[in-house]
């Protein structure tokens, strides 16, 4: 049987960039299939629209990603993909009540908060400044246990509609910095600590950057504020660094590839083989 998951992306996370990558990272895996859906920056209601063509496709489950979940282009989609299992994967909600929602409408969710919101204005964003920074937010969501902590989860899914399982049981995860800290798989106490500072600092860059993006209106304020939240996703990223050295330095590096068939290996040592 090969499983059949889709990813609809509706504008950018820093996950965005490898969600759809992480179930078979050399491209060696049997039994799965993945296709992918983008609307490129936009996530509007009529990018929403042109995904229901998507489902021509008939995926077994889908995996849905955009920022802020609640916005009206993620919601019209949701409208969309009822009729399928589906995990929603955005920043937001972050509040009980607003999941709960998700959850009696039937959707699954991985709710990020430490993916973090970019300063988009124009008075400060441009290309090489958004590539930046997204790279800075994909060394601290993968290093600290955040990328890891989705692709375990999807692959649960995937595992039950393997063996058959209906309904299927979606995740339902808010993903604080805590729980993707403990998906990291660390070793020394010092690295895991340098990598939950790292994500503590992406949840707080969105704070920063929301006013710059939606509340001031001057370009100095705007521009700076921006700076200053990549100045802190600059900073995250280091510490996400420190801490990968630090378990380098070790031999400690938790690696889980996949296997041909599927299954999860592990290993720590650079010189052992996945087990």
């Amino acid at each position: 049987m090969v499983v059949k998951i889709g990813f609809i992306k509706l504008g950018n996370l820093g996950t965005s960039q490898v969600i759809d990558l992480l179930l078979d990272e050399i491209a060696a895996r049997e039994g799965i299939a993945v296709r992918v859906f983008g609307t490129g920056a936009k996530m509007g209601k009529e990018e929403a629209e042109d995904t229901k063509y998507f489902l021509d496709w008939k995926p077994d489950f889908v995996v849905m990603i955009s920022p802020n979940s609640s916005a009206p282009g993620p919601t019209a989609a949701r409208e969309i993909y009822k009729v399928v299992p589906t995990i929603v994967v955005s920043d937001g909600p972050t509040k009980k009540e607003d999941r709960e929602k998700l959850e009696q409408a039937g959707f699954g969710y991985i709710i990020l908060p430490v993916d973090p919101l970019i300063g988009a204005k124009r008075e400060f964003l441009d290309c090489v400044e958004m590539a930046s920074f997204n790279t800075d937010a994909l060394k601290v969501l993968s290093v600290c246990g955040a990328i890891r902590l989705v692709q375990t989860e999807i692959d649960k899914v995937i595992d039950q509609v393997a063996a058959g399982t209906k309904p299927l049981a979606l995740p339902k995860i808010l993903a604080k910095p805590e729980k993707c800290v403990d998906s990291a798989g660390f070793a020394n106490p010092y690295a895991k600590a340098k990598a939950l500072a790292a994500l503590h600092i992406a949840t707080k860059v969105a704070e920063i950057d929301f006013p710059a993006c939606f509340v001031l209106k001057e370009v100095d304020q705007i521009a700076t504020t921006a700076a200053a939240g990549h100045e802190a996703m600059r900073a995250a990223a280091k510490l996400a660094d420190e801490a990968r050295e630090m378990e380098k330095a070790n031999d400690s590096v938790l690696r889980k590839p996949h296997a041909k068939d599927g299954r999860l290996l592990s290993k720590t040592e650079l010189l052992e083989k996945p087990q």
